[in-house]
């Protein structure tokens, strides 16, 4: 048989080999570092008997898929370990993921001693270098091994397996594990790893199933590898809004409160204030748009009408049971059904379309409580909601200027190169998610692809990510762990206007039914605040900033003269503190710094004589002595065009 390497060369033997021993012809060195093979572009395990003509690449940690499996083995390990300590602990699942790998258990939460002795019997596991075997079972056979061994998960899973499914396990040393692999030979080679967290997880994502303990870790093929991911995480960690957004009293939480309720302090408002001014202002003075205020909630007659009943009801807050009461009502989780009744309050002419409706919106979800984080993942948050009713003839222009607006608040913002731009479709193997009929999704699916194209906007299509009434365009963004949300969508909607019988009359006197267009501007204020906080580290851009200048005093005796300054500047409109402290200046200016106010006026005697003010900016450190007038004119100006200028090194006064 003939075997094609990846650098185009062959190797030729006369029998059957596998593909370690394929690797250990090739080089001793690389089949002491192979992790799996890659055959005619399925990646196999080592053991793996090849006996005709293909193509073979060795995989190493080099390769996403090698380091993949490599991972899982090490996946392996921590179960074993987990399962010496803790024997009572039932396994579940524990897959290789993006940053490493996680396990999941059914067992109490596992304190952070607990932790450090898993990782330590995780090394002894390794040291003792046990090899994986790998062997299959009839599906009875593998009930009852699951069973006997008390594992009442992978039973599950078996069951829930097709009855010609191969059932497959690893073995190594006395721990077996249900796994189609493919994995390490041994876990002698596996050089590094570190575990890195707990946190809770339902089985099988499913908030009504037992709840787990999920302890994720990393594993690379190198010490200096896991080193250096490790600093990597202490970065980002100093990058995440929620440690930074609490330093710097932008929102806080509160257990008694509830989970995905975070309380806005006063700094953290006044940036969302002043984004949501900036968004109505934008949307109402130059895109055309007319505010709106509905409800936060209504009954549940609404929903019906809308779908959301059907399609939405376990993701909204209820209030009351259908059963026993006259009435039930809901918290709003979008605003779109309200909006049409202000639409439908008054007939309406093709000539008053477009009509772009603009609302601030409050809206509750119920989102699962393993979901929760920050301000990415909340229950009650505010987004720049707005739904255009546009006649069928409008909507690709429409459409289009709801992506340019988009992109302008993501460019006006500095965000406009960190995100990624989404095609979110229907599934057609799910069809009862989804109202309408395939030729209505396929249209507008390929109405969105060719505006998309056209813009020369790359994109990806994503399958059942669609909305129940309509496909969309998700623009997506990543925060500091490499988690994905979307930020801003626009949904193309030819469904709805006629469960709500809207409609407008035509030039010849016809009711037709209009097109709807979903979206958001700038997305979900929390959201975007989060977003901000990471990409400059709290250090917004001055525009943004809850506090704009701080003046300091050199001493006592020019308090009067900086309140003086801070007048001055309040009555621009610029955002000003005094520090009054008795403090000397240096430590003033290192507090003031810590704060990230991004200037910082320094105010003394030849200040006070002269009329002037001693600038200190985040953006070139000390920027000399100027007159007040000639700071407040440049400061107004950047404040007012929205400049984002570029940070300087700091170093330490």
């Amino acid at each position: 048989m003939k075997i094609t390497l990846k650098d185009g060369s062959f190797k030729e033997y006369d029998g059957a080999k596998s593909v370690y021993e394929i690797a250990q012809d090739i080089s001793e060195g690389l089949a002491r570092v192979a992790c799996a093979g890659e055959v005619d572009g399925e990646v196999v395990d080592l053991r793996t008997v090849v006996d005709k003509d293909v193509t073979l690449n060795i995989l190493t940690t080099n390769d996403p898929a090698g380091l993949k499996v490599y991972r899982h083995t090490t996946a392996h390990v921590m179960a074993e370990a987990v399962k010496r300590l803790f024997p009572e602990v039932h396994l579940t699942i524990g897959p290789a993921i993006d940053n490493g790998f996680y396990y999941d258990f059914d067992c109490p939460a596992f304190s952070k001693e607990d932790l450090d002795k898993i990782e330590a019997e995780m090394k002894k596991i390794v040291k003792e270098g046990a090899s994986l075997e790998r062997f299959t079972l009839s599906r009875q056979e593998a009930i009852k091994l699951m069973q006997e061994r008390q594992e009442p998960f992978k039973v599950e899973l078996i069951e829930d397996l097709p009855e010609d499914a191969e059932l497959s396990f690893y073995k190594q040393g006395d721990f077996v594990d249900l796994c189609a692999g493919p994995h390490l030979m041994n876990t002698k080679n596996i050089k590094a790893f570190k575990i890195l967290s707990s946190s809770s997880a339902y089985w099988r994502g499913d908030s009504n199933k037992a709840i787990l303990q999920r302890v994720y870790a990393t594993a690379f093929g190198k010490k200096e590898e896991l080193k250096e991911y490790l600093e990597y995480l202490e970065d980002i960690k100093k990058r995440d809004h929620n440690k930074i957004g609490r330093e710097m009293e932008l929102f806080t939480t509160v257990d008694v409160i509830g989970q995905g309720l975070p309380l806005l302090m006063p700094k953290g408002a006044k940036i969302i204030q002043t984004m949501q001014r900036w968004i109505e202002d934008l949307e109402d003075n130059e895109w055309g748009y007319v505010r709106t205020k509905t409800p936060l909630m209504a009954k549940s007659d609404l929903y019906k009408i809308s779908g959301h009943w059907d399609h939405y009801q376990e993701s909204m807050f209820v209030m009351g049971d259908e059963e026993k009461d006259k009435e039930v009502f809901a918290l709003r989780p979008m605003t779109c059904p309200f909006q049409y009744y202000v639409f439908k309050a008054s007939q309406k002419s093709y000539r008053d379309l477009p009509l772009r409706y603009g609302e601030t919106s409050t809206l509750f979800r119920n989102e699962d409580s393993g979901e929760m984080h920050g301000l990415t993942r909340v229950r009650q948050f505010t987004i720049s909601e707005g739904h255009l009713i546009v006649r069928p003839d409008q909507m690709k222009d429409e459409f289009k200027g709801c992506i340019a607006l988009a992109r302008h608040c993501l460019k006006t913002l500095g965000l406009e190169e960190d995100v990624t731009y989404h095609l979110s479709k229907w599934d057609p193997n799910n069809r009862e998610k989804y109202i309408g009929e395939p030729e209505v999704w396929n249209e507008t699916e390929q109405h969105i692809r060719e505006i998309l194209t056209e813009l020369e906007i790359p994109f990806t299509e994503d399958v059942g990510e669609a909305a129940f009434y309509g496909p969309k365009v998700d623009i997506n963004a990543k925060n500091v762990y490499g988690k994905e949300d979307t930020m801003i969508t626009v949904q193309w909607d030819a469904l709805l206007a006629e469960q709500f019988d809207m409609y407008y009359v035509d030039q010849n006197g016809d009711k037709v039914r209009p097109y709807i267009i979903h979206r958001t501007s700038m997305g979900c204020y929390e959201r975007t605040l989060a977003w901000l906080t990471e990409k400059y580290m709290g250090k917004f851009p001055t525009w943004l900033c809850p506090e704009q200048v701080r003046v300091l005093p050199i001493s006592e005796k020019y308090i009067d003269y900086a309140n003086a300054v801070a007048a001055k500047l309040k009555a621009n409109g610029v955002l000003v503190s005094v520090d009054q402290r008795s403090e000397k200046i240096g430590y003033k200016i290192r507090e003031t710094r810590n704060a990230r106010v991004p200037y910082m006026l320094v105010v003394g005697q030849k200040e006070e004589e002269d009329r002037t003010v001693s600038v200190r900016s985040r953006y070139a450190g000390d920027e000399g002595s100027k007159s007040l007038d000639e700071f407040i004119s440049a400061i107004c100006e950047e404040i007012r065009t929205k400049e984002i200028r570029k940070e300087m090194v700091q170093t330490e006064e």
